[in-house]
């Protein structure tokens, strides 16, 4: 979230720089994201007074205005806002102003008519984007005065990233009360009450006292129609990112980042009374301010009048109420919402509003009452009106004891590994909870109602670590048994490898393990997937079969950017469900596209292929010393290009797979050329083979050559299975040297050229020996593939 530097100095004044600021809270525990100013730079720029205003003779469009920036001077400027009217007070840019964009302001003339300078609008000085008129500023305003100064542009927006526990910093208030807490010092929240000034209200009903505990409500009578947001409040919300719209909208949004209470405001004479807080029934509508039309579902709960739902509680109002510009009379709302009524829904129905992301964290369930004293203040000041009654309704059961939690001093010592001096806890404990007990071996402390993270002691530890400054925790060297890991033989290390694959030149990657269903459907149709009950986004609402979406959405960024040659692996596991029941499998993945080599002048620019990547895996499962176990078979899957995919094989187990990706789903990814994919599931496919002790022969091998003709979808390894059961136990080694196919050999078959090396450990191997092996394996090969022996 965002926030400015001198809207947070207002509750805890200090003479630090945005930068300390910014360490100061990022020590705290708050991580600053940025550090922007709250204006651009620009100079010269004043505040006038528009004395006259006449039309400009040679255009109809344009306004000759006379204008003071003193009291004294009459400057003649030409300006063609069509708001510009005498008795305004504008922004002046005078001769020798720089304006945003080193735009430099000189004597110039319009249409015939010199102008003296420039009357400005908020876009031209980079505080707003409207282009339909020139700032109007308050009459209030010093004629002369710097804009600068006037309207304290000399600010710094600060973005917070509150972590998800923290729901507590989710304010400008919150964030102060953090800080000074890291001071030793405690604030309160504090808005004086309004007296009533008419005794009607509007009943609330808690139907569901579980999910909203606490609603706060008022209803303001007699507001003045037109009256605009003042200057001063739509630069505070603009320089935090929202967008100002009317005066009630913009109230509440300024009530809700200023203390951290989301509010909502209704058009009284829109609601039926009473209102309820309710569960919604199955299918009940509800049309929203966005426009969207929702068919509700038992577990949103809602605000209901009695006609039916008015809002989606803890996310967004609904159109039936909402505010409009002869709206009168208002109703205003601040409840609690348990977190866990709100947290789901909000993204679930693609709402991620700043309500819900409050909600979902966890708001202080004493905020309401105060949020709608702070509400009426404001808007009483700027639309006038009558107060009502504040009227709040609270469960009774919400009433319960507050929470304690103890911290024991030799506990805070050992998770430190330092000392802090009892004085010092004494001070933080104060600053962060209520009515601090000193006991004989610490202290106990009551939880604020605003402080959801504190449960146990080592929160505790962690707050007086977090707000004495993780800096000053001295550094020791750690004290604690050496205990030697497990360093098993039975299992190539998975990390091992990854490194055999980047030593080859793959890079590796790591992607979500969610997915978008819509990719993941398009690769796997027939395989069910984990949807997730809460997802981040529509994109990324599946759990992935596969690591192979994540690592085509990273080559396909990454061939956006000019990456015409990629080699990417991951590993991570996969999610399956196979009869309801999930498993998650531990796999290596990899894309391979492009050239086979990186450019260069000695060889050409050949595509990576089938065996280029097959040898990439080749040389992870070498790792196992039981290369000769696995086998590649042709397979089909529906991702992957029919006749160009395998099945890896280990025994009798299914390891993985490699393949193109079918030319349609390459199309419909944006792929020039298809992309080669593997995957290896490491439980089976990196199971090493022991080694053993085998002595070495100091008899002679022998070599004998074998060229057989066979049918083309007899593959090498069919071949040396073949070979190795005929050869009685003395093959030693298989090698395949040449594969021929054209003249002499028939169609559908191809020669391929063996060699046997052979070797006994007991004796020396003779021809006898040999020639016995040769013919028992070419007797097996024409039994078993119908193998001829080619003579030439």
């Amino acid at each position: 979230m965002k926030i400015t530097q001198h809207w947070l100095e207002e509750f805890t004044p200090g003479a630090a720089t945005p930068a300390e600021l910014a360490a100061q809270l990022t020590l705290a525990g708050l991580e600053v994201e940025a550090l922007d100013p709250a204006a651009p730079a620009f100079t010269g720029v004043v505040v006038g007074e528009v004395l006259a205003c006449a039309r400009h003779p040679n255009a109809e469009r344009l306004s000759l205005c006379e204008v003071t920036t003193d009291g004294a001077d009459r400057l003649q400027i030409v300006c063609g806002a069509p708001n510009v009217r005498a008795g305004l007070k504008v922004a002046v840019a005078k001769i020798g102003a720089r304006l945003p964009g080193e735009i430099a302001i000189k004597r110039a003339k319009l249409r015939g008519i010199e102008s003296q300078g420039m009357i400005c609008s908020a876009r031209e000085l980079g505080i707003g984007s409207e282009h339909d008129g020139i700032l109007e500023l308050p009459p209030d305003f010093a004629i002369g005065r710097d804009v600068r100064a006037a309207l304290d542009l000399d600010d710094t927006v600060i973005e917070v990233n509150a972590t998800p526990n923290r729901g507590d910093c989710m304010s400008v208030f919150g964030i102060a009360r953090d800080h000074a807490a890291a001071r030793r010092r405690r604030l309160h929240y504090a808005a004086k009450p309004v007296p009533a000034a008419h005794a009607d209200a509007i009943g609330v009903e808690l139907a569901a006292p579980e999910a909203c505990p606490v609603f706060a409500g008022r209803l303001i009578r007699g507001l003045r129609a037109g009256a605009p947001t003042p200057l001063w409040l739509r630069e505070r919300l603009r320089r935090v990112g929202i967008n100002p719209i009317s005066p009630i909208v913009d109230v509440t949004n300024y009530v809700m980042i200023e203390s951290g209470q989301p509010m909502h405001a209704y058009d009284a004479a829109r609601v039926a009374a009473p209102i309820t807080v309710r569960f919604a029934t199955a299918g009940e509508p509800l049309e929203l301010l966005n426009g969207t039309t929702l068919a509700l579902t038992a577990d949103c709960l809602v605000i209901a009048d009695a006609n039916g739902p008015v809002g989606l509680a803890g996310i967004m109002g609904g159109s039936a109420s909402a505010i409009g510009d002869g709206t009168l009379d208002v109703f205003l709302e601040a409840a609690h919402f348990a977190p866990q009524a709100i947290a789901g829904r909000a993204r679930r129905l693609g709402l991620l509003t700043d309500a819900a992301q409050r909600f979902e964290r966890g708001v202080d369930p004493q905020l309401p009452r105060r949020a709608i004293e702070r509400a009426t203040a404001l808007l009483i000041e700027i639309c006038g009106g009558r107060p009502g009654p504040l009227t709040e309704a609270r469960s009774a059961a919400f009433a319960g004891a507050q929470p304690r939690v103890r911290l024991r001093r030799r506990r805070l010592e050992r998770l430190l590994g330092t000392t802090v001096p009892d004085e010092e806890v004494r001070e933080f404990l104060g600053a962060i909870g209520d009515r601090v007990e000193e006991l004989g071996e610490g202290w106990e402390i009551g939880v604020p109602s605003h402080r959801f993270d504190l449960a146990i002691e080592a929160d505790l530890v962690e707050e007086v670590a977090r707000l004495r400054g993780f800096d000053r925790i001295p550094e020791h060297p750690a004290i604690a048994p050496q205990l030697a890991g497990d360093a098993s033989e039975q299992r190539a290390p998975a990390e091992r490898a990854l490194a055999v694959l980047i030593d080859r030149g793959y890079h590796e990657a790591i992607t979500y393990s969610f997915v978008d269903p819509a990719i993941q459907q398009a690769l796997f149709p027939a395989q069910a997937a984990l949807a997730l009950a809460n997802p981040i986004s529509a994109e990324l609402a599946e759990m992935r079969v596969s690591l192979w979406p994540g690592l085509l959405q990273a080559g396909r960024e990454n061939a956006r950017r000019q990456q015409s040659r990629m080699r990417l692996v991951e590993m991570g596991r996969k999610f399956l469900l196979d009869a309801g029941a999930l498993q998650e499998i531990d796999t290596i993945a990899g894309l391979a596209s492009g050239a086979r080599w990186p450019e260069q002048w000695g060889i050409g620019r050949d595509p990576v292929d089938f065996y280029d990547v097959k040898g990439d895996v080749d040389a992870v499962l070498a790792l196992t010393g039981d290369a000769g176990s696995i086998r590649y078979e042709p397979a089909g899957l529906e991702c992957l290009h029919p006749g160009r995919s395998a099945r890896l094989w280990r025994g009798e187990h299914a390891i993985g797979w490699l393949g193109e990706l079918h030319p349609r789903l390459a199309k419909q990814f944006g792929w020039v050329s298809a992309p080669w994919l593997f995957e290896i599931e490491t439980e089976l496919g990196l199971l090493s083979k022991i080694p053993q002790y085998k002595a070495i022969s100091v008899f002679p091998r022998l070599r004998r050559d074998l060229a057989v003709v066979v049918d083309e979808s007899v593959s090498a390894a069919q071949l040396r299975e073949a070979v190795a059961s005929s050869a009685s136990g003395l093959l030693t080694e298989f090698v395949v040297f040449d594969v021929y196919r054209g003249p002499g050999i028939d169609s559908g078959r191809k020669s391929i050229a063996l060699g046997l090396i052979l070797q006994d450990s007991s004796r020396t191997l003779t021809d006898v020996d040999a020639d016995a092996v040769i013919t028992a394996v070419v007797a097996r090969l024409r039994d078993v593939f119908s193998a001829t022996i080619r003579d030439q």
